[in-house]
């Protein structure tokens, strides 16, 4: 890739496109081609990614520069041409005024960690269904219950963001039949 854009060397856009230009290849065991050469030689210039994208180029450096946020079908379109899916993600956990309230940002990383994690946050799951199964069994939440609820939604959330911290890296390494 040619001269690193200083300003916006911590963008995630940025880096995306910088990823994708060097080569994205996916770790040895998965089935995902690289992207093609055309396109990681294109994703080597904004002006080339711009047309890819189609965003306009000053556009599309402001997004990079962080100046302005990008249109959720500019996220998606630059996640589909950067084999990044993560970025929509990160839009959504950090740019969407809904988003940034409902959803967890996630972290894609190797694959044996994040099997590991994702099994355990799912080492206590008969006690959970117990738990809940008991806390049920009336149809109401009583006080003293409470807490014992709000450990089964915590540990949800967490089997459900590393399920989907695992859902994205089979999307960017792996091709699923």
């Amino acid at each position: 890739m040619g001269k690193k854009a200083t300003k916006a060397a911590d963008n995630m856009y940025y880096l995306a496109r910088c990823e994708a230009a060097e080569g994205n290849t996916a770790p040895n065991g998965c089935n995902a081609a690289p992207l093609p050469e055309d396109v990681r030689t294109a994703l080597s210039s904004r002006e080339r990614a711009s047309e890819l994208l189609g965003i306009e180029r000053t556009r599309l450096a402001r997004i990079e520069l962080g100046t302005i946020s990008p249109y959720p079908e500019e996220v998606k379109a630059m996640a589909k041409v950067y084999n990044a899916p993560e970025l929509c993600n990160a839009y959504c956990a950090r740019e969407c005024p809904i988003g940034r309230d409902n959803v967890p940002e996630v972290t894609i990383d190797d694959f044996d960690r994040l099997a590991l994690k994702v099994l355990g946050s799912l080492k206590d799951i008969d006690a959970l269904r117990t738990s809940l199964i008991a806390i049920s069994e009336d149809g109401v939440i009583e006080a003293d219950e409470q807490p014992a609820f709000q450990e089964i939604l915590d540990s949800l959330e967490k089997i459900s963001t590393n399920a989907k911290a695992l859902q994205l890296w089979a999307l960017k390494n792996i091709r699923l039949k």
